[in-house]
């Protein structure tokens, strides 16, 4: 979850408001406060004021932000929501940004707007860059799929455009460099082009954002200008713009800033986008845009949901001091996000809501009618069982996130494009770290053995843990399963020792088993086999593949095991 650093006195005054004073705010009170924002302090510099707070929320990239933060707790105060007039829609732009044909082969989307009045102060500037890499590389996935860029607005002459331009045709000065530069060369020595310049892999042509002059603002995702794009305290007039493959998540993620600006005081102008190719705002539209629709929700459902019939007007006022806008009519309330917002999936949201703005400690708990005697399951039982065995061979336990990418999962285990590769996905994912769900655990102890590089030798862990098998038979298309993943890893590490430790544990869960050969990417061919009992396949075994090794940055050999718990309980 985010960890956000702000400045004490630069959080009260946007809690007060452009028009008004700052109110000491004492640590018991903001941890209460920060109860709205599902935030928790995590540490105060008495010396330099400065407040380190985490944010348990990931729905919610406009709380990953002083601004936001304030912003949550001034509405509570005040009882409303902010009023944004920029967000409705304008006839007067500040310019123009004319996107080029074939960006949508590449990067196609671009939302922008200027900010005036706001004279950027040291914190605040602190405060712009935080929530620019925190929303870039967390809501953004590490820039694949929004990225953004702040400028100086006094040099830039509109319309600008977003182009695509050969690598060698466009030289600038990077931020961080002295030296003009080609795309090509950003793309091979800058450290910002090291880092995410496989982006654009496979692209022979790249996206620049020029003025009408043919100033370089930025080579999108990479790195802005340093002419135009380094921003500095002092400055007064900004020219924000975000640039992404999602045009929902670009329009968002320019909303927040737009928000975030004018609460420290600019006056926010719209920018016309013009797209050679039909959107789903049109082919001219104006950003900031409030692309959220109003929807109603029974009264009924909130009510079941917290336990207590509250009625309409109390659900509403809840929810108007959390920021909604509310329509309340018979059994349904109308509700709208405000426009920094996107997370309203579901009824629960709504609900979760008018819980948080009334408080936790507003509804009284309820102790349990029935009272059961628990106890562990057989599988339970068996996978304790194992544990005591392995530890009792020598291995060490480890316990990793069942979440992961398909990178870790399918990529690296040489599995990409075949049957062992499916695995269940998340929708709309916040971080490509954290994509899918792991299908086998091998190479999440792959993972700790990458780490484990500098321990003695051999390396013997394992864990058992949860895996998610896709199942279109299942009721949610997938099925849990419990499994055993057990490494080896020294340099004289064979088929014959991981081979043993099988034996060994079968042979005190008496359970029988024989080997058959089975080809397998992540194996070494001849020297993988599946295990074999009451006629099923319960798992595999095998020497890893030196591509495998390699791509983990493993120095030594490795065989690893695979063991489906729930099967093994079956044949008992």
């Amino acid at each position: 979850m985010p960890t956000i650093s702000v400045q004490r006195d630069d959080l009260e005054a946007l809690i007060a408001g452009p028009d008004g004073t700052p109110v000491r705010i004492s640590l018991d009170q903001l941890e209460q406060s920060l109860m709205l924002v599902k935030g928790e302090l995590k540490g105060h510099n008495a010396e330099t004021g400065e407040l380190r707070i985490e944010l348990q929320d990931s729905n919610r990239p406009d709380l990953w932000c002083c601004e936001g933060i304030a912003r949550q707790i001034r509405i509570k105060q005040q009882g409303a929501s902010i009023s944004y007039p920029f967000f409705k829609k304008q006839k007067r732009a500040a310019g123009k940004l004319v996107v080029a044909p074939g960006l949508d082969r590449i990067r196609p989307y671009v939302a922008a707007c200027t900010a005036v009045g706001y004279r950027v102060t040291a914190s605040g500037l602190t405060q712009l860059i935080q929530t620019q890499e925190k929303l870039a590389d967390i809501f953004g996935r590490k820039r694949r799929t929004v990225s953004i860029g702040l400028y100086r607005l006094a040099p830039i002459v509109f319309p600008v455009s977003y182009d695509l331009v050969k690598p060698d045709e466009v030289r600038f000065t990077p931020l961080g460099m002295e030296t003009v530069m080609t795309l090509r060369e950003i793309l091979m020595v800058h450290p910002k082009g090291v880092e995410y310049g496989g982006i654009l892999s496979g692209h022979d042509r790249l996206p620049v954002l020029r003025d009408a002059k043919g100033q370089v603002l930025s080579f999108p995702p990479i790195i802005n200008s340093r002419e135009i794009g380094e921003v500095q305290v002092g400055d007064h007039e900004l020219f924000v713009e975000v640039t992404g493959t999602d045009l929902q998540m670009v329009s968002l993620t320019l909303n927040i800033f737009a928000a975030n600006l004018a609460d420290r005081g600019a006056v926010i102008t719209p920018v016309e986008i013009q797209s050679p190719v039909k959107t789903a705002f049109g082919r001219r539209w104006h950003t900031p845009v409030d692309f959220g629709a109003p929807r109603s929700i029974p009264l009924k459902a909130i009510e079941t949901a917290l336990g207590e019939a509250l009625g309409g007007r109390e659900v509403a006022a809840a929810l108007k001091s959390y920021g909604y806008t509310v329509k309340s009519a018979g059994q349904k309330v109308g509700v709208q996000l405000p426009p920094y917002r996107n997370d309203l999936l579901h009824t629960v949201d709504v609900v979760e809501d008018v819980a948080i703005s009334q408080g936790y400690a507003r509804f009284a708990p309820v102790m349990p009618s029935q009272f059961t005697v628990g106890g562990l399951s057989r599988l339970e039982h068996m996978a304790d069982r194992i544990r005591h065995l392995m530890v009792g061979m020598e291995f060490q336990e480890i316990i990793s996130n069942i979440m992961g990418s398909h990178q870790d999962f399918c990529t690296k285990m040489r599995v990409d494009g075949t049957e062992w590769a499916k695995v269940v996905e998340v929708d709309n994912v916040m971080s490509l770290s954290y994509s899918c769900l792991r299908q086998w655990i091998t190479p999440s102890l792959l993972q700790v053995e990458t780490n484990s590089s500098r321990a003695f030798y051999p390396h013997r862990m394992f864990e058992v843990g949860e895996v998610a098998v896709p199942d279109v038979n299942a009721d949610i298309g997938s099925r849990t399963v419990t499994k055993l993943g057990a490494v080896i890893a020294h340099a004289d590490a064979h088929f014959s020792e991981i081979h043993s430790c099988l034996d060994l544990l079968l042979y005190y869960l008496d359970r029988p088993f024989t080997l058959e050969p089975v080809p397998h990417p992540s194996f070494l061919e001849g020297r993988a086999g599946a295990i074999i009992a009451g006629g099923r396949v319960i798992g595999l075994l095998g020497e890893l593949h030196p591509e495998v090794l390699e791509q983990w940055q493993i120095g030594v050999p490795a065989v690893a095991l695979e063991l489906e718990i729930d099967r093994l309980l079956d044949e008992g």
